[in-house]
């Protein structure tokens, strides 16, 4: 039996996260796929060996993150077939292993403007670099707008220099 093709999302309350979320509903279709939303979890350094961690409150804190996420993304009209998932770990560990076999991994990069602005995440970059399928990193700011990775492609109002 085939397995059904997913684009797998990370997702963490971020407005890229969010834009992240609905551009993989725009994708799917034409990937033949359904979507994957997964929250990742875990404890901050700091709890590590000083205070026992609370981990109905962490898991609560995700459930909540990721249940809003999907209702800012989509509201009442989410796409058919979606699927969520929270994950205890490392989310860009566990973002990578869950997206083995997908079709495609979308994650968020939230923009910080300026030369930060330029640069990938932690996560986006560590997902870019060990992930088995395509990764698209969404941009949740309009800075990005003008940058591009082809050439020939030009923004509106942008002269690319081609005839």
């Amino acid at each position: 039996m085939e397995k059904e093709a997913k684009v797998v999302v990370g997702v963490d309350g971020s407005d890229a996260s969010v834009q992240a979320l609905r551009f993989a509903a725009q994708l799917a279709p034409a990937l033949g796929a359904h979507i994957h939303a997964i929250a990742c979890w875990d404890f901050p350094q700091m709890y590590a060996g000083y205070v026992p961690p609370d981990f109905e409150a962490f898991q609560a804190a995700a459930t909540k993150t990721l249940a809003e996420s999907l209702d800012k993304a989509f509201g009442p009209d989410a796409p058919e077939g979606i699927s969520q998932e929270l994950i205890r770990g490392p989310a860009p560990a566990k973002l990578v292993e869950a997206a083995a076999g997908a079709a495609m991994l979308v994650v968020g990069r939230r923009g910080h403007g300026g030369i930060r602005g330029m640069h990938l995440g932690s996560v986006s970059t560590a997902c870019v670099s060990h992930a088995d399928c395509p990764v698209l990193v969404i941009h949740s700011d309009s800075s990005h707008a003008a940058h591009h990775l082809w050439r020939g492609h030009k923004a509106k109002g942008e002269n690319t220099g081609m005839a």
